[in-house]
């Protein structure tokens, strides 16, 4: 089969896309602004990728138009259409799905899907499943919202009959507002947290919770009837509501005192309990108690595939993280000590506050942390959580804000840490103000779910200048 991919450089329709290709289908795709690591990886493979959305590309003739969710009927300020391939497709009568309806049709089927959700964790937690699994010689099948670092890609079929998803709550495509999860029909579901997010699409966290109770439906019941589970963090009370509106599948519980998963000691080095038993003992160098409670759900959802806890916790001592998950990109040296420049995807308002706190429990009070962020989420753009930024930057000692192209004033929004945070309307600025302020010893946190125009390497360049 030939498919042709309407926005294939964004990091799911990118990892469907080396999914394809190693089936042995003929893959094409375009983009607006063919754009790196994803360009790379997937020219790499050998799949050819067009410039723009242009209609001429339906002389390509694939069998099928696989649509991505940045596709849209949007039209441009001079009434032409914004994605004009996409209309020349209706136009035609021409065969098109989503992204997540192919994968489903076409990788997923007969395989025991491991699917991992929540707002927060998704693509770290994915990551360790599947290392855990790769561990224990069950050769899994994977697609991750990034690229772990033990693998070197994000996306591989696998020999094994289990395959491991990151399943984003996301609208599925301009003609399918399902969440994407409700496709993938695991037998293993992850319920890692749930909080409002994605205002673009979501009215309220009340809408969020309907769409994962969705994702529980599609989950096989429990007992002799069934083989599903549904692995959930006991922490959160807008999971445990969406539970109480209906479950038939086995839980296992994670997190909270009385749950079946448990973790004894600080983030880097603690045990992992099952119902009150020592199971095993997780020693690595991740950072943060949300990391640690990602890892008691891997351990969870690898338990139901009847790897065991002990050698799950075993398998994380040498799991590597994702790239962008508190990723070193360099340090600059000092006669009087180094500064240390990291990246970082958080850009919820919690996630950045995680990210924090768990950098800050590694470094303890006496180093400086300099958190430098984008509010470049959709959520974020809308301003929605505007006033969740001065705490979510609380254990940063100064925090710097890209503030150019906001719909709202991110000054005012910081007002209240006073000299602790500074906003700039450029990338230029923000560097110069950082690189004002810091001084031997110190760690740069770069948080952004983009590029963040290229900051971490003019910080660096700017820094060996001073």
């Amino acid at each position: 089969m030939h498919i042709h991919i309407l926005g294939i450089c964004g990091t799911f329709m990118g990892g469907l896309a080396a999914l394809a290709r190693e089936a042995g289908h003929k893959v094409t795709g375009c983009d607006a602004g063919v754009y790196p690591p994803m360009s790379d990886q997937l020219r790499a493979l050998g799949i050819d990728l067009i410039e723009g959305f242009g209609a001429d590309q339906l002389a390509l003739v694939p069998d099928m138009f696989v649509v991505g969710n940045v596709v849209s009927r949007a039209h441009l300020a001079d009434g032409s259409p914004k994605f004009p391939l996409m209309e020349a497709i209706l136009d035609a009568g021409l065969p098109y799905t989503s992204g997540p309806q192919w994968l489903a049709e076409h990788i997923l089927q007969g395989r025991h899907v491991i699917a991992v959700a929540g707002t927060h964790g998704k693509t770290t937690t994915t990551a360790m499943v599947a290392w855990i699994l790769e561990c224990a010689g069950l050769q899994p099948g994977f697609l991750v919202g990034g690229v772990p670092v033990n693998f070197g890609v994000s996306a591989r079929l696998g020999a094994g009959r289990t395959f491991v998803i990151e399943a984003d709550e996301y609208d599925t495509a301009f003609f399918d507002k399902r969440s994407k999860f409700v496709h993938y029909r695991p037998r293993t579901a992850v319920l890692n947290n749930l909080e409002f997010d994605h205002a673009d699409i979501f009215d309220d966290l009340a809408a969020i919770e309907r769409q994962f109770h969705h994702l529980l439906r599609t989950v096989p019941g429990a007992g002799p009837h069934g083989s599903g589970r549904v692995v959930v963090n006991g922490l959160e009370e807008s999971l445990a509501r969406v539970i109480h509106a209906g479950c038939w599948s086995e839980v296992r519980s994670f997190g909270a005192v009385v749950s079946d998963f448990t973790a004894r000691g600080e983030p880097q080095e603690f045990d992992v309990l099952y119902q009150n038993q020592l199971v095993g003992h997780v020693k690595w160098a991740l950072t943060g108690v949300h990391n640690q409670l990602n890892a008691l759900a891997a351990i969870a959802a690898a338990q139901h595939v009847e790897v065991s806890p002990e050698a799950a916790a075993r398998a994380l001592g040498s799991f590597e993280n994702v790239k962008r998950r508190m990723e070193i990109r360099g340090s600059v040296q000092r006669a009087d000590g180094s500064i240390t420049v990291y990246d970082d995807f958080a850009h919820h308002p919690t996630a950045i506050r995680t990210t924090v706190d768990g950098l800050r429990r590694k470094l303890g009070p006496k180093q400086r942390i300099l958190a430098v962020f984008e509010p470049r989420s959709n959520t974020m753009k809308l301003g929605t959580m505007k006033a969740q930024l001065p705490w979510s930057l609380a254990d940063a000692d100064l925090a710097f804000c890209h503030g150019g192209g906001l719909g709202w004033d991110a000054r005012e929004a910081l007002a209240s840490m006073g000299a602790k945070a500074q906003v700039a309307d450029t990338i230029d600025d923000l560097v110069a103000q950082v690189v004002a302020q810091a001084r031997a010893g110190d760690h740069i946190l770069c948080m952004s779910n983009g590029g963040f125009g290229g900051v971490h390497l003019k910080l660096l360049q700017a820094l060996e200048n001073r």
